[in-house]
């Protein structure tokens, strides 16, 4: 492949390192890709208030401006604190979702995502839901109230379950009510609006650039990924990637350990 016109990357597991820092190397890489005017999206499955503190990593928002965010769900301009525009699951969709989740794997947990004008959204969660991670940041809320309001996203937890088992249950239930994926393996399930991924996220922000998706180069590591390196010009999996990425990647790199998403990025940059 020629010197890509964009560049996308997941942030966890793919360009921040297992200490969550972005390495020395790849902030070098980063910045001389900017400085040739190519452009650098993040493309995550985190809200928007989690994005500022990895642009201030990077050098800020004149290096990477855009968030595709929600696993494609919310684009968000970082520079602005302004949500471009967001697909949320209605209340009547969450309500089904619910049900069906609930009723495939009983005794999970529910959570959702909302989001704001900018970088402040909302994770509201419901009593005795059992966080994925140590430092989750969210309210508490009854089921009712979790479904009341547009989100989007709604997790599924199951702690005694690893995710991949989990989407093999809800998918059939589901059919194309939702998208079902994950970025945890640990027993953390994420639904969005039907047919949103971050390829379809990814897809709006370069129609707006005038970039084709053949002059794009994308990086992940796990299933939130595969629709974005499957539609990317050149998709890279990390080392440390999930199986079904190894299988699609046009390209396999070190891991993220290992400064990969630098090793291939230094080709051009």
């Amino acid at each position: 492949m020629q010197a890509p016109r964009l560049v996308a990357t997941d942030v966890d597991g793919t360009l921040l390192d297992p200490h969550e820092q972005v390495t020395p190397r790849a902030f070098a890489v980063i910045g001389r890709l900017a400085a040739a005017g190519v452009g650098f999206v993040l493309a995550t499955g985190r809200p928007p208030r989690w994005i500022p503190p990895i642009v201030a990593q990077l050098g800020g928002p004149d290096v990477a401006r855009l968030a595709v965010c929600a696993n494609g769900g919310v684009l968000y301009d970082v520079a602005a604190d302004r949500v471009l525009w967001a697909r949320t699951l209605d209340p009547a969709t969450l309500a089904e979702l619910a049900a069906a989740a609930t009723e495939t794997l009983p005794g999970c947990g529910l959570a959702v995502e909302r989001v704001g004008a900018g970088a402040d959204g909302a994770f509201l969660a419901e009593p005795g839901y059992l966080h994925a991670w140590p430092d989750a940041d969210n309210g508490i809320a009854t089921r009712s109230e979790l479904l009341a309001q547009p989100a989007v996203k709604l997790l599924v937890r199951c702690p005694e379950l690893t995710s991949d088992a989990m989407v093999a249950a809800l998918t059939p239930a589901l059919g194309d009510t939702a998208d079902v994926t994950f970025s945890h393996s640990r027993g953390l399930v994420e639904l969005a609006s039907p047919r949103v991924t971050k390829a379809t996220g990814l897809a709006e922000v370069v129609e707006g650039l005038g970039v084709a998706a053949a002059d794009v180069v994308a990086f992940g590591d796990m299933p939130n990924d595969l629709e974005m390196l499957r539609w990317a010009g050149h998709g890279v999996a990390m080392g440390n990637a999930h199986p079904t990425l190894l299988e699609v990647a046009d390209e396999v790199t070190a891991s993220n350990a290992d400064d990969g998403l630098a090793l291939v990025l230094e080709r051009w940059f």
